[in-house]
């Protein structure tokens, strides 16, 4: 998702085969934490802001203009709790989720943009589950599972939501 050659292909690819382009959910993304932001290697630094943020300028560059055309869609932008509430030791991680919030502060030519901000209970989380530096006091078992984060992106994405634009919207159960 961080190769703007190869998002156009498969945009172009999901068109010629669906004729239109209607929801876009970006999901993309990458944590890593545990470092003060003075220590933190250039390179991760680079690949969090890479990963995070440019990946959804990224998907918004393929896919907007085909939305544009056919008059609408909807853009679901997953960020991070950590966008607005930055822990100590992610500063590289919670940068570059901020930067997907501020990015998506625009709404126009009936495209929808939406953040869905929030904690996700899933694998990847339990791996870091028991890194002292990640998490530590988490109660994984009150995080939002995957399925009620497709909720609040199904209605996002609707009919429903059609007065909804621009907003960010908190997914975070009780962390």
């Amino acid at each position: 998702m961080t190769d703007e050659a190869a998002v156009r292909v498969f945009v172009d690819e999901v068109l010629a085969k669906h004729g239109s382009l209607e929801v876009l959910v970006n999901s993309v993304g990458g944590y890593a934490g545990g470092v003060n932001l003075w220590e933190t290697d250039a390179k991760l630094f680079n690949q969090m802001f890479a990963l995070n943020m440019r990946s959804g300028y990224i998907l918004a560059r393929a896919t907007v203009p085909a939305m544009l055309k056919q008059g609408h869609g909807a853009i679901v932008n997953i960020a991070s709790k950590a966008a607005l509430d930055h822990a100590a030791g992610a500063a590289a991680y919670a940068a570059s989720k901020a930067a997907v919030v501020a990015n998506d502060g625009f709404a126009g030519g009936g495209v929808k943009r939406h953040r869905c901000a929030g904690e996700l209970d899933s694998s990847q989380y339990h791996r870091h589950r028991n890194k002292p530096e990640s998490n530590a006091k988490a109660d994984f078992a009150k995080w939002p599972k995957p399925v009620d984060i497709a909720g609040v992106i199904l209605f996002l994405c609707s009919d429903e939501a059609k007065l909804i634009h621009g907003a960010a919207v908190p997914v975070y159960g009780d962390t």
